[in-house]
């Protein structure tokens, strides 16, 4: 199992550029193809229309606006991937989340920010990638451009999400030079790994166990404190989460892991 074709959601943040290089440098690490995707959706309802003076020319100044915006993120993502050939560039007038739905049949992973440095109409929220879209989400905080992923913490659970986020990583996993499973106690008692460092060995993955009390922190930070502790530059971990109003949002442990993680996080639901 491989990474064949990543894609990569580019915005006009001040962390893009970032984005996109640690994309590319992925993608080469995998021999796979990079797709950069970018959506925006006219605001059409703030401009006056029918016949009204101007009303014709405000939509046709919107429209143009968002289209420069997209030419502007092409521009960004042309420019940091270079001379790679086997790259790709999809943009569209929609909304960002429901243009990564369709693409993301093109692709085997998702690179994104944060969704808290780019402009709201054009980034995608990570909860939203990572509930809607049925492929493993790389989160990328800001001022991060690599990823070596020699060490990979992953935070294990034994539930759907864990389990789905354990085979999801297992590209990466199969390239580190360590791997831990972190189980946290946070007054339930941690769960068992052996069965998932099994499975791992089966896959000529070579992965440790550790077990961590939450001591009154919470989950979210006992598992990055012995993430880090691990000398981890990644974390693989499940999406939890819940609707509200018809978006989706993390639960406590993964938003909160995300609050404070400085290292990249790959989620999956």
């Amino acid at each position: 199992m491989s990474y064949k074709s990543i894609l990569v959601a580019v915005d006009l943040g001040e962390h893009a550029r970032e984005r996109v290089r640690l994309a590319a440098h992925v993608a080469d690490d995998f021999h796979a193809r990079l797709i950069g995707l970018a959506a925006e959706m006219p605001a059409y309802a703030g401009a006056p229309y029918g016949p009204t003076p101007g009303g014709g020319y405000c939509l046709a100044s919107v429209q143009e606006a968002v289209l420069n915006d997209l030419r502007l993120a092409h521009e960004t993502f042309k420019e940091t991937v270079g001379g790679r050939s086997r790259v790709e560039w999809r943009s569209t007038l929609d909304f960002p989340a429901a243009f990564l739905g369709v693409q993301s049949a093109a692709g085997d992973l998702l690179v994104v920010g944060r969704g808290d440095d780019g402009s709201p109409f054009m980034s995608v929220g990570p909860g939203d990638a990572v509930m809607r879209l049925g492929l493993p989400v790389l989160i990328v905080p800001p001022k991060v451009d690599h990823l070596e992923a020699r060490r990979v913490a992953v935070a294990w659970k034994n539930t759907r999400e864990a389990r789905r986020a354990l085979r999801d990583a297992l590209p990466f996993l199969k390239r580190a030079s360590g791997v831990v499973l972190i189980s946290v106690d946070d007054g339930r008692g941690a769960d068992d790994a052996r069965d998932a460092l099994c499975l791992l060995q089966s896959h000529d993955v070579s992965a440790t166990a550790v077990h961590r009390d939450a001591y009154g922190a919470s989950t979210a930070e006992a598992l990055l404190e012995a993430a880090l502790d691990q000398a981890a530059d990644l974390i693989v971990a499940g999406g939890y989460g819940h609707s509200r109003l018809q978006e989706w949002a993390f639960g406590g442990v993964t938003r909160d892991l995300l609050a404070r993680c400085p290292v990249c996080c790959l989620i999956s639901h």
